[in-house]
């Protein structure tokens, strides 16, 4: 017959005490992999003709339509690079990392609070710079790239569900309204959210598109 020793006793409590692991759902692995998949292209597509604009400055890229849309004059500004490298490069790294939680999860993986708020904060600044790019792009800059607004989308949509997730796990502090928001209406906010810049654009080049 067995004995429980102090050494059992602690590690039972270890374990009580250690984070819980909470795992997602198919269908969320699956949004987080069609939504990384979607940056991820648009981020390569944008590399590769970044670098060849920087060998042939006369190199127009593929999706430079008209005046408006033009994917060129938004590589060739200065928020193009704003960390010193061409933007994208870093969706490359960004976008990956989504892929690989996406696969984890259908997987059957499980990640502490401490992994999902994490993840979270990625996406509130993905999100965030997304936003000063639409700014740029639309008032600054003046013309809009295609393959980025692939990648804005993309960014919301993962933004909205990663913070649902979190606040219907608990994992941010919320009141039960909102969490049975986000339970029942997640997919209302980043409709909105891409609704409000699509209107936006729309605006920004009345003229343009009913001429």
């Amino acid at each position: 017959m067995s004995k429980t020793t102090v050494k059992d006793v602690s590690i039972e409590r270890e374990r009580a005490e250690a984070p819980r692991g909470v795992g997602g759902s198919r269908a969320f692995a699956i949004l987080l992999l069609i939504t990384g998949a979607a940056g991820l292209l648009a981020s390569w597509v944008i590399t590769i003709d970044k670098f060849k604009l920087l060998e042939d400055p006369g190199f127009t890229p593929g999706c430079s339509l008209n005046p408006v849309v033009s994917c060129g004059n938004i590589m060739k500004s200065e928020q193009a690079s704003a960390f010193g490298f061409p933007n994208p490069m870093l969706g490359l790294v960004a976008y990956g990392i989504v892929i690989c939680v996406g696969m984890s999860l259908l997987a059957r993986a499980t990640f502490p609070r401490w992994y999902w708020l994490t993840f979270n904060a990625g996406t509130v600044f993905g999100v965030g710079f997304c936003t000063w790019l639409q700014y740029q792009s639309l008032y600054n800059i003046n013309s809009l790239c295609l393959w980025c607004s692939l990648a804005w989308v993309a960014t919301i949509v993962m933004f909205w569900y990663v913070t649902s997730f979190n606040v219907r796990h608990g994992f941010l502090p919320a009141p039960n309204w909102l969490k049975g928001f986000f339970g029942e209406f997640t997919w209302v906010l980043p409709v909105m959210h891409v609704g409000i810049i699509g209107m936006l654009i729309l605006t920004r080049w009345w003229d343009f598109w009913t001429s």
